[in-house]
């Protein structure tokens, strides 16, 4: 009887074997190898972009004092020379500039913290902030970039995070550094982007902010 069932076990597993192939145990995580898709990490992603990003953004930015002149109080009005797009050909439309000036007040009151700048080259009515975190309003720096778009990933979500990953790394890379508590009164260098939203303020988050 023994024998018989042992028989029956070895047909079944040779019946199996024929009928699927090779059997491969994959560990738990490690999932990505056998079919090629390997799980979004944001974070890994953006520090991957990151001196691509900043590059990218310099290499485009407009010097502010010309861009206010040219906008005439308009700022949307330069988004075919200058902008970007949100959506491809519509939505909400970014910049990337670069400029220099006094920082005249540091705002650090709310988590959104921001602080004003007297532009040199410029006495337009414009109000220039720049934010300083820890909260970082907008996605223009997302929105700016040619090295990346929406169809790169597989939703939403993914996208708001590099927007997301993005501001962490400018609160680490760039805020942080430059110990904007001590600012007022200083004078600074800057490259950043902004969303035109109001003709009469700019809110730039910066990729790069030197203390001269």
């Amino acid at each position: 009887m023994k024998k018989r069932v042992l028989a029956l076990v070895m047909v079944f597993a040779l019946a199996v074997t024929t009928m699927t192939g090779c059997v491969k145990v994959v560990k738990i995580g490690e999932e990505g190898k056998l079919t090629g898709k390997t799980e979004f990490n944001a974070d890994d992603s953006v520090s991957e972009m990151w001196d691509a990003a900043v590059e990218d953004i310099s290499n485009k930015a407009v010097e502010l004092p010309t861009f206010l002149t040219e906008a005439n109080g308009d700022l949307t009005s330069l988004a075919d020379k200058y902008g970007k797009y949100s959506m491809g050909t519509s939505g909400s439309i970014s910049y990337a500039v670069k400029g220099s000036g006094t920082v005249e007040e540091v705002h650090q009151e709310k988590k959104a913290g921001y602080m004003t700048v007297k532009l040199d080259g410029y006495e337009g009515k414009e109000v220039i902030k720049l934010q300083i975190g820890s909260i970082y309003k907008g996605s223009s720096t997302r929105d700016t970039l040619d090295i990346i778009n929406f169809g790169d990933y597989t939703n939403q979500k993914e996208w708001g995070a590099i927007s997301q990953g993005l501001h962490s790394l400018i609160d680490t890379n760039v805020i942080q550094p430059a110990d904007p508590a001590g600012l007022q009164g200083k004078s600074i260098e800057f490259i950043g982007t902004f969303t035109a939203e109001e003709n009469d303020e700019l809110l730039i988050t910066p990729v790069s902010l030197t203390v001269k």
